[in-house]
């Protein structure tokens, strides 16, 4: 590889600046900061706690289950079972949607009705500004918890 040799004017602008005791500015521009997202969130529990989630290491204090439930029914009782749990001071909620249509399936007799609504929505619901002030953070289950149809939901302590 060979070494690049700088120009005189290259030279004297070094030493101008040099003297001057500014910063050198770079001839290319850096890429713009990427803007931090709500998603991006911090998720609100340590590392350790983190990866006990990922492995299924910590039991729900309670579950709630909303298979069969209309969005409006499940919604009303998403909003009072969450509440409840933060005020008699429980930690980790499991919340079950159902995986909604697995195979991403559009030809299937069951997709002639909307179908995984509640998968979608209770992500959703859980970002409420109500429901979010209650809540530390949110994570997929672990399988032996119902895995792609439920999820973890790490609640606030109480104050």
């Amino acid at each position: 590889m060979t070494r690049r040799t700088t120009s005189e004017e290259e030279r004297k602008l070094f030493e101008q600046t040099f003297k001057e005791g500014r910063p050198v500015k770079a001839g290319m521009s850096k890429a713009p900061a990427k803007k931090k997202t709500g998603a991006s969130r911090p998720s609100g529990v340590n590392g350790a706690t983190q990866d006990r989630l990922k492995r299924g290491l910590i039991e729900p204090d309670a579950r709630i289950d909303l298979h069969g439930m209309t969005q409006l029914a499940a919604h009303r009782t998403l909003f009072a079972w969450m509440t409840t749990a933060h005020q008699r001071g429980l930690r980790l909620a499991l919340v079950v949607t159902g995986k909604g249509n697995p195979r991403n399936d559009e030809n299937a007799p069951w997709m002639m009705s909307p179908h995984g609504v509640l998968k979608q929505m209770v992500p959703r619901w859980l970002n409420e500004p109500e429901l979010a002030a209650l809540i530390a953070a949110v994570h997929p289950a672990h399988t032996k918890h119902g895995g792609d149809g439920a999820l973890y939901v790490y609640l606030r302590k109480p104050r």
